[in-house]
């Protein structure tokens, strides 16, 4: 990943805390589909917003730390995932490799959740990889309203978002773990694909 002008952002801020969903088999395929990436490989600017939001989540909450899940995502690994999901309802929650893949394909987006004083995730609601809308950010009022998820989970959500977006990033509406840092326009025209 070097190769491909990435940082492993943990170099930067060794308080930060990774665990690559998909170098494990705990993630939707249930396979190792990364191999030996076991670490968060990002573009330098991009890593360098995933420390600024661990700083500031760090002076409002001491005890806590970012916990980063996936970050750069090579496109032969976005074939696979969109392989398994072509056709079916769960097609909205892959990027379609033909079309340019997602920002993760560019080194630019980044999954995290943040774990607590005991090095335990926050409940959000879900669990990281979730596909369902209890996942979904657009509709949480409702979701704790139906008994989806609780009032502390949407808490913890919005603390989330909160710390990420002071730091740059940007939101999608699917899953409450996902935030880039570009535009997809500015990702395709100005960064080059990991392959």
């Amino acid at each position: 990943m070097r190769q491909s002008n990435l940082v492993d952002v943990a170099e930067l801020d060794t308080s930060l805390r990774v665990h690559i969903v998909y170098a494990t088999d705990q993630n939707f395929l249930r396979k190792n589909l990364y191999g030996g990436i076991t670490k968060a490989w990002l573009r330098d600017e991009v890593a360098r917003m995933v420390v600024k939001a661990n700083q500031q989540l760090k002076a409002k909450y001491p005890f806590y730390t970012l916990l980063i899940l996936d970050a750069a995502r090579p496109m032969r690994v976005q074939q696979q995932m969109w392989k398994s999901v072509v056709g079916t309802k769960n097609s909205i929650y892959v990027s379609n490799p033909a079309r340019g893949g997602g920002l993760h394909n560019y080194g630019a987006a980044v999954d995290v959740t943040i774990l607590d004083e005991n090095g335990k995730p926050l409940p959000m609601g879900t669990e990281y990889d979730y596909f369902g809308n209890e996942a979904h950010i657009d509709n949480e009022a409702q979701l704790v309203a139906t008994g989806k998820i609780t009032a502390v989970e949407r808490t913890n959500r919005l603390l989330l978002r909160d710390t990420m977006r002071k730091a740059g990033f940007r939101t999608i509406r699917s899953e409450w773990w996902h935030f880039n840092a570009f535009s997809r326009a500015y990702a395709v025209e100005n960064l080059p694909l990991i392959h």
